[in-house]
């Protein structure tokens, strides 16, 4: 039975905070969720999440404080990667609802105030789309091929794959294909699983089915475009060997003849002027892996998408040096294309970041408030706000994450921060839904549920919702594109933005302040607010007018930082 709003942990919709939905510019300093829709909440009781269940959550991500939902992929599709491979761009698939459930989410989200935004898979179909299936039995030299990366082998037969690309879920990047006569023949380019047939962006029905698609989204009423594996559309010409035997990584930076080049940009110059021709300003984000932010600030040239991701800072430690050198780098190279830097500690495509920075719930709370309190745009994956860990310790036999079955590829580690939200305290799957859910949830995960944490003030989730309300509130935090660095001890980052501080102790040890920035507002972990930070805590401060800059009496005495 569909899930109502009200219910614990999903207050009705007089508690969502006021929409912003008017501003210009919102996306410069937007607070977008990701939701993975699979594993947000299941309303038809079949173990899977759905549209339904998202729907009747979103009062809880207005209450949250978001200003966006990003939808990961709920389109047609065999679900050889989890919805990454597509058979129809313009349908839902049967396991996550229907049209019309799309059409009402994103209309319930506007009520509330949210905009959002879909995945849209625009280097890959799935192999069982109709261009493939058609493109296979037409033949060598057909139309629907050239649609495709097909190419002969190499060696006397062949029968070596026509490069040496590696897939980024291990193995070759090449599969060959039975003709029709039964025979041994071509070989198709997969960059990803062999399910997910690579598409030759040099072909004009390319291009003119993804504008198709767009126009259908945008006329449904999305707000905007997360773009998958967008550095991946064009391959260099001749589709030469890399020379390389290492396996590649997802998120990786390496230079490399398939990824970011320099053709990709005109096709979103294109899409800019589709996403222009809708009023309300619809925006494209980029997942571009790129060798450095200046590249990844190449896709969000004026005439181009509006936000990528900065993969460079999620990939930092929790290093205070390390981390002002990437805030540095990161402000510096958007400032002269004039797009607004982004933050991500953690998305479905890596280990949540309470695991990974390997510092707990404590350093988690810590990073999560220095993030939220750098200028520009924030992206939360679900479960973060709760404090979710990676679960390390799922059995082979219920893994789904295609890198784990293939040789010499990623670690498997997907699947573990995939794992259902658990939404109550007690329940076959906490709340997930009727029934059990397609990952396990850990025994353990329903003290840390939506139900557990709500209103009580020492939670995680009620810390978000407290930094996400003073984010919308403080003058000082939001949109920008520039740091004042403050003396702070080794280990200690301190920064200014106008009338508001930040301090992140990144130590293991407590920290000695040179001075107490201004009023408290808001701390990652028990604090006093005097001039000792404890390892692993954020703090947030008010200070007094801009001409009063706290810690100049004390700079000569304090260290850099960094």
């Amino acid at each position: 039975m569909t899930q109502q709003p009200g219910h614990a942990g999903t207050p009705a919709t007089a508690d969502a905070l006021p929409p912003r939905a008017g501003r210009t510019g919102w996306w410069r300093d937007a607070v977008i969720y990701q939701v993975y829709p699979r594993s947000f909440a299941d309303a038809d009781g079949d173990g899977m999440g759905d549209l339904a269940g998202v729907r009747s959550r979103l009062p809880y991500l207005a209450r949250l404080g978001v200003d966006a939902v990003w939808l990961s992929p709920f389109y047609a599709s065999p679900q050889a990667d989890a919805g990454y491979d597509v058979t129809d761009y313009r349908a839902v698939d049967p396991r996550l609802g229907s049209l019309p459930d799309a059409a009402a989410l994103i209309g319930e989200a506007h009520r509330l105030g949210l905009r959002v935004i879909v995945d849209i898979v625009p280097n890959h179909s799935s192999d069982r789309h109709p261009w493939f299936q058609q493109a296979l039995d037409e033949g060598p030299g057909s139309p629907c091929r050239a649609r495709y990366h097909f190419r002969p082998g190499r060696g006397e037969d062949g029968e070596l794959p026509p490069n040496d690309w590696e897939s980024v879920f291990g193995g070759p990047a090449w599969t060959r294909v039975k003709e029709s006569d039964g025979s041994p023949g071509e070989w198709y380019l997969h960059l990803f699983a062999p399910e997910q047939p690579d598409f030759d962006w040099q072909h004009p029905a390319v291009h003119d089915e993804f504008r198709t698609v767009l126009r259908f989204w945008l006329d449904m009423g999305v707000d905007g475009f997360r773009i998958d594996v967008a550095h991946g559309l064009v391959k260099a010409p001749g589709l030469p060997d890399t020379g390389e035997s290492g396996q590649l990584r997802l998120l990786g930076n390496a230079r490399l003849p398939f990824f970011d080049q320099d053709g990709v940009h005109e096709i979103y110059r294109d899409w800019r002027r589709v996403l222009e021709e809708y009023p309300g300003e619809r925006i494209g984000v980029a997942e571009a892996w790129t060798p450095d932010s200046g590249r990844t600030a190449r896709y969000v040239r004026p005439d181009e998408l509006h936000q990528a991701f900065n993969f460079h800072y999620l990939q930092t430690g929790w290093d205070a040096g390390a981390l002002r050198a990437v805030v540095d780098e990161s402000l510096e190279a958007m400032r002269p294309v004039g797009a607004p830097a982004t933050w991500v500690l953690s998305n479905h495509d890596v280990v949540r970041h309470r695991t990974r920075l390997g510092g707990g719930l404590a350093r988690a709370r810590a990073a999560a408030l220095l993030m939220l309190a750098l200028p520009g745009s924030a992206y939360v994956y679900q479960g973060e706000e709760l404090g979710l860990p990676e679960v390390t310790d799922l059995p082979d036999a219920v893994r789904q994450d295609p890198s784990f079955f293939r040789d010499n590829g990623q670690d498997g580690l997907r699947d573990g921060c995939r794992v259902p939200l658990p939404w109550e305290q007690r329940g076959p799957s906490f709340g997930f839904g009727a029934a059990g859910s397609w990952l396990p949830q850990p025994g353990e995960w329903g003290e840390l549920s939506v139900a557990a944490q709500s209103d009580r003030p020492d939670s995680t989730l009620e810390l978000y919702r407290t930094a996400l309300r003073l984010r919308r509130e403080h003058p000082g935090l939001g949109a920008g594109d520039a740091v004042e660095w403050l003396p702070a001890p080794d280990g200690v980052l301190a920064f200014r933005r106008g009338t508001f501080v930040c301090t992140a102790n990144t130590g293991e040890e407590t920290a000695e302040l040179p001075y107490v920035p201004g009023e408290l507002l808001l701390a990652s972990g028990p604090y006093d607010g005097g001039t000792s930070l404890p390892a692993d805590t954020t703090a947030w401060w008010s200070t007094g007018p801009d001409g009063e800059k706290p810690g100049q009496d004390a700079a000569g005495a304090a260290g850099t930082g960094a």
